[in-house]
């Protein structure tokens, strides 16, 4: 069925067990609850306490250890207890590599188990919050992770397909086995599933959903990859630290290391580190237009949220997967200024009201006002939203800005050259004092600015240049400069990370049992004033300008003009705050070590090229929403 007709049908589906409106007359005092309605919204009326807890393997169609037999995959349920009576319940599934090691959500969780081996906790709170509600909960340990076979592939098939393969379960085309090696069936569900997850487990979301399965109703990806290839690199830069697939294989698999070595050995040889080229192990890995997975196929609605200061999982991992969905596909997005972030964290109340009005629209056929709303959040600063129709704004429109000889940047552009060095820096040391001369960066502002301009897209850069070495790193910055009181998406301590800090005391949002509360820690905005921000930036390997897929040096001396897409952003510049423009070389917050954070054990250490720059021929252009008073 298609997504647009799906949506007609949603409009007019018949539960399988009636929904209750508030205000109606129970049948009788003892009549066990149904779904309940109030408001658009689900309600909690169903016991978590007495909620059923099993698990079950589902046989998937892969061999991913190569043992010759297809891996079992490890699914961990909790459902009302009506569900065992005729209730038919959607579900909210999370696949995640992380119930072992580090452990899930922003507080580190780890499953618990009882003596017959069911969950008694499950970590983050989608169990307390929407069990209650008539939801199943259903977490699904990703091929080789905790009691799932197999071998983790860091993004591969395997981690996309044993994740389908519960979704087919759940619909009643794959087969399930209790402990005893008895078939199991899913027979308290309606099959309408949704899977959510941030990181790595929204990857495998998008991942899933790109293989059109059925029954895949609606995901909420956060914070996630839809390319392997740009989780490990930027443009042939290699951004995480050589051997960073074989680590992230090994760090969530915690069976013997021999069991995974052939497959670690192979992704070890195909993953191409020294060349930072994409190639078929990487293309495996693409969930926009890759063999597996294809954002052209996805059938389920998207409720995305993207951090655009996020150094892990970078703002195009959104944007570019965003732009290739069918155009029929219901969507909604929140776009923000925090770094890579749950928005459980953040923006809590606002969170769980949207989250459940989403998941009540997508899979229990509730009509709330959801699809009314306005499709897109966008978080300008603290406490700064607004709403808008669609992502990029519509009313964007590419503004050119050229850099001038006097170190201005401006509409018109002018003769002449500047210089320097690619060597390894940090943003902040290559942002800093933009007027002093810098061997190792070259830097323009334009004039003050006399009415607050907002950037909302891609930007684009474009380069003419002549180097004395075949390559180089070509860093560029984009820079706002202005004292002004930000979100601080780079500070990382015990109490802040991302954006955001920890307030003392927590919030319930669900019913607990003494071994799962529903109770989390209080975060918000975490702030700092500061003389500039570096909005977002881009970085390029010389020779893979006219190809990711092959290294093409330059000749030196010779000039080339060079184009590429910077990250995208939303963004407001405020009144009097000056752009700036700056040409650099490697950069050393791009380079990420095993936690994701800067400065990685495999540093890009720069060629130590000399790049000169011909004004001329060199740009950046702007898709801003409001005009510039920029000369």
């Amino acid at each position: 069925m298609s997504n647009s007709r799906r949506r007609g049908f949603l409009a007019v589906v018949t539960l399988a067990t009636a929904l209750v409106v508030a205000g109606a007359p129970a049948a009788s005092a003892t009549a066990p609850p149904k779904i309940k309605v109030s408001g658009g919204l689900t309600q909690p009326v169903f016991s978590y306490k007495d909620a059923i807890r099993e698990h079950v393997r589902v046989q998937s169609q892969v061999d991913s250890d190569g043992d010759g037999k297809k891996d079992l995959i490890r699914v961990d349920i909790i459902r009302p207890k009506e569900s065992d009576t005729g209730l038919k319940v959607p579900v909210i599934m999370q696949e995640s590599p992380y119930y072992d090691t580090p452990g899930v959500g922003f507080e580190i969780e780890h499953k618990k188990y009882d003596a017959n081996g069911n969950v008694t906790k499950f970590p983050m709170y989608y169990d307390n919050y929407f069990v209650p509600r008539g939801y199943a909960f259903v977490s699904v340990d990703m091929i080789g992770t905790r009691l799932s076979d197999g071998c983790p592939t860091s993004y591969g098939a395997p981690d996309v397909l044993g994740g389908k393969a519960v979704v087919d379960w759940l619909n009643g085309r794959a087969t399930a086995y209790d402990d005893k090696g008895d078939p199991v069936k899913a027979t308290w569900t309606t099959g309408r599933t949704g899977m959510i997850g941030h990181s790595y487990e929204g990857g495998l979301a998008a991942g899933v959903a790109g293989t059109g399965v059925e029954g895949l109703e609606t995901i909420v990806p956060l914070a996630a990859f839809t390319s392997g290839y740009e989780n490990a690199h930027a443009n042939g830069v290699l951004t995480w630290f050589k051997g960073g697939a074989r680590w992230q294989s090994e760090h969530v698999d915690k069976d013997p290391a021999e069991k995974c070595e052939a497959v670690r050995e192979r992704m070890d040889a195909e993953s191409g580190d020294a060349t930072g080229n994409y190639n078929a192990y990487w293309d495996e890995r693409n969930y926009r237009t890759g063999p597996i997975s294809k954002a052209r196929n996805v059938r389920a609605s998207v409720f995305s949220v993207m951090g655009m200061q996020d150094r892990n999982v970078v703002g195009s991992q959104f944007s570019e997967w965003w732009a290739k969905l069918p155009r029929d596909v219901q969507r909604k997005a929140w776009v923000t200024q925090y770094g890579h972030l749950d928005p459980f964290w953040a923006r809590r109340e606002v969170w769980l009201t949207t989250l459940n009005k989403w998941f009540d629209h997508e899979l229990m056929g509730v009509a709330n006002d959801i699809m009314r709303q306005p499709r897109i959040d966008v978080q300008l600063g603290p406490d700064r939203w607004i709403t808008q129709t669609d992502w990029p704004a519509p009313a964007a429109r590419p503004t050119t800005l050229r850099p001038r000889q006097d170190g201005s940047l401006g509409r018109t552009s002018s003769t002449g050259t500047g210089s320097y060095l690619d060597t390894a820096q940090t943003e902040i040391a290559m942002a800093a004092n933009p007027a002093t001369t810098n061997p190792n960066r070259l830097a323009f502002l334009t004039s003050p600015l006399k009415t607050a301009m907002r950037l909302s897209g891609t930007p684009t850069v474009s380069l003419r240049l002549k180097l004395d070495k075949p390559t180089a790193n070509l860093g560029v910055l984009l820079v706002d400069y202005g004292t002004d009181t930000r979100i601080n998406y780079r500070e990382t301590t015990t109490t802040a990370s991302q954006g955001l800090k920890l307030l003392g005391g927590e919030d319930c949002v669900g019913p607990s049992t003494a071994e799962d509360d529903g109770c989390y820690l209080k975060a918000a905005d975490n702030t700092a004033t500061s003389g500039f921000n570096v909005v977002t930036r881009a970085i390029l390997d010389a020779q893979n300008h006219e190809s990711l897929s092959r290294s093409t040096p330059l000749t030196p001396g010779k000039p080339y003009q060079i184009t590429w897409k910077m990250l995208p952003q939303d963004y407001e510049f405020n009144p009097g705050h000056r752009l700036g423009l700056v040409l650099t070389g490697a950069n050393d917050d791009f380079n990420l070590d095993e936690t994701g954070n800067g400065s990685g054990t495999d540093v890009e250490p720069g060629t130590g090229a000399k790049v000169t720059v011909d004004l001329t021929g060199t740009s950046i252009s702007l898709p801003l929403v409001t005009g510039t008073s920029i000369k």
